[in-house]
């Protein structure tokens, strides 16, 4: 952008992320407090500031790419207005400090929940997780949705740093009932036809690990099951819906009791996870990575 973002009037900033926020003109001028056109009003101003199209006129309304930069500095922004007001003792009685997440569900349900309960109680903080694919939570961060995410992506959005948490470890499981019926004979043959859970359409560790099995582009069968929750993907893997990759802190005890068998044991598969955070020097910010990274030390694989 040609303008310094500091440079910009704060009330228009505050008031194109209110539209978005909001979803439309009308609403964002209702909590405001003032009227559509000062809104509407506001939101050219800025524009013609930055010489960019900030807002895609649709419903509800959409950030263009330059407007996601204004939208990211104007979280950043309110963020450190907040640790300020809070280091100054001006923040309402019992108030909390909201630290906003994305993460994907194996980690939300294996490791990262464990995380969250070795931040310090003070200061005080309230978390709000958004359920993202590891491959798009980044995205989040882009849209300036959330402050730090879980993430497959080395590569930092801009204005965000990044450090590595450690591989997820994924084994290839089914119940024995469903390993009978379905993969009998030879596995690299069997499994490209044997029905297959995934978590959502978007969902490609099958599909790639059948692929790097049998050597081939085939992927794994058309005939599957999507199911996108960690929890109910594992419950439909031990009722014999399906094969799948499951992580394995989740998949061992079930291994152990007969109620999984492991498809082929010597090709794991391991995802890295990294963690990205906006590039603020906020207190709440920085108890969270410390717990996430030392929890993740713990939890994942080097």
């Amino acid at each position: 952008m040609k303008t310094e973002l500091t440079e910009l009037p704060l009330d228009q900033v505050r008031t194109l992320l209110a539209v978005l926020d909001e979803g439309t003109f009308d609403a964002a001028a209702a909590a405001l407090h003032v009227t559509p056109s000062a809104v509407s009003q506001r939101v050219k101003a800025l524009e013609q500031r930055t010489g960019r199209v900030l807002l895609v006129r649709t419903k509800p309304v959409r950030a263009t790419e330059s407007g996601e930069v204004v939208v990211r500095f104007a979280r950043q922004l309110a963020r450190l207005e907040r640790d300020a007001r809070a280091e100054l003792g001006l923040s309402g009685a019992g108030e909390a400090t909201r630290v906003s997440i994305a993460v994907n569900a194996d980690s939300l349900a294996t490791w990262f929940l464990a995380a969250l309960t070795r931040v310090p109680q003070e200061p005080r903080l309230c978390f709000e997780l958004r359920r993202e694919d590891e491959s798009r939570t980044a995205s989040l961060l882009r849209e300036g949705l959330v402050m730090a995410a879980v993430t497959s992506s080395p590569d930092p959005v801009a204005g965000c740093s990044v450090r590595p948490l450690g591989r997820l470890r994924y084994l290839a499981a089914a119940s024995p009932e469903f390993a009978e019926r379905h993969l009998g004979g030879s596995l690299r043959d069997a499994i490209a036809r044997a029905p297959v859970m995934t978590f959502d359409r978007s969902d490609d560790l099958q599909d790639a690990f059948v692929r790097g099995l049998r050597r081939s582009r085939t992927g794994a069968s058309a005939v599957r099951h999507h199911v996108p929750t960690s929890e109910g993907f594992l419950s439909g893997v031990t009722a014999g819906l399906g094969w799948g990759l499951i992580p394995e802190s989740q998949a061992e005890p079930l291994l152990r009791d007969g109620r999984l068998v492991q498809l082929v044991p010597e090709r794991p598969v391991d995802v890295p996870l990294y963690w990205q955070q906006w590039k603020l020097h906020s207190p709440a910010l920085v108890a969270v990575t410390d717990a996430v990274v030392a929890t993740a030390r713990q939890a994942l694989r080097a």
